[in-house]
Parts: C-alpha cells; sequence; structure tokens
C-alpha cells in the first residue's frame, strides 16, 4: 500500500495545523511572566526541541513509506524496452539513495569516468538530461521505489 495523494495532504494539513498551534501558543505566552521564571535561552531550546521533533515527524510520515521498497516490484517490461543493463539499474538505485559519482563509483568498483558513461547512458535511454530528470523518470516508468 503506498502513500496516496490523499494521505500525503493530511499529513501536510496535519504538519501546518501543529505549527499554526505552536505560533498560537507561542503567541498566548506573557513574555514579563515568562522572562521572570526561565532564561531566553531555555526557551530558545524548548522552541527549538519542539520544531526538530514537528520537522522529523513531518519527514518521517512524507518519505518513510516511498522508501521502503518491500513492496515493491520493478516494471520488468521497461526494464527490458529501454534495454537497461543490471549495471544501469545499479547506477540508478545509487543515483536515488543521493549518491555522488565517486561514492557510486567506490560503492561499484569501478572508476567514476565508468559512472560517468553509465549515467550517460542512462539520461539517453530515458529521455532525461539531469540526474534529477532521471530518477523522477525512473519512478515514474516503476524502475526504482
Amino acid at each position: 500500500m503506498g502513500t496516496g495523494p490523499h494521505q500525503t495532504y493530511l499529513t501536510i494539513g496535519l504538519c501546518g495545523l501543529g505549527l499554526a498551534l505552536a505560533a498560537f501558543g507561542l503567541e498566548q505566552l506573557d513574555y514579563r511572566n515568562a522572562v521572570r521564571g526561565l532564561s531566553t535561552e531555555a526557551y530558545v531550546v524548548i522552541i527549538a526541541v519542539g520544531f526538530a521533533v514537528l520537522g522529523g515527524f513531518t519527514a518521517y510520515h512524507l518519505t518513510s513509506k516511498r522508501s521502503r521498497s518491500e513492496d515493491f516490484q520493478r516494471n520488468e517490461a521497461a526494464v527490458k524496452s529501454l534495454g537497461l543493463s543490471a549495471r544501469e539499474l545499479e547506477v540508478l538505485e545509487l543515483l536515488a539513495a543521493g549518491r555522488a559519482n565517486k561514492e557510486i563509483a567506490l560503492d561499484l568498483g569501478v572508476s567514476p569516468n565508468t559512472v560517468k558513461t553509465h549515467l550517460s547512458n542512462l539520461y539517453r535511454k530515458l529521455e532525461t538530461q539531469r540526474r534529477t530528470q532521471a530518477i523522477d523518470a525512473a519512478r515514474k516508468l516503476g524502475l526504482i521505489p
């Protein structure tokens, strides 16, 4: 079961509501009395921790389901029709994981020039010109989760 657009919008809406409530709470805080009780640094820490927790919650809910690959089934028909090699698929997966060319080369035990060649072949086969376009096209075709 994937993350549908409605679930994503719901998550974004809930996070926005959380931020709005936090801002409202800060507005309602009687600053003069609060300063006497705690130092400014303490309030900065409390606010920072609150936003960090909310940011972590948002990131988890918006990305965790997308990154789970246990339910992913590669579109083998697209792989075959594009003529992608197993190595090109490995490069594509590492590319989608955010790895740089040198990192991909180290992971695969090849030279950075070989990675550039594989990327050039991928761009041509996917009819793209940049990394982000290639990743987007590959996801739409069901080549990567």
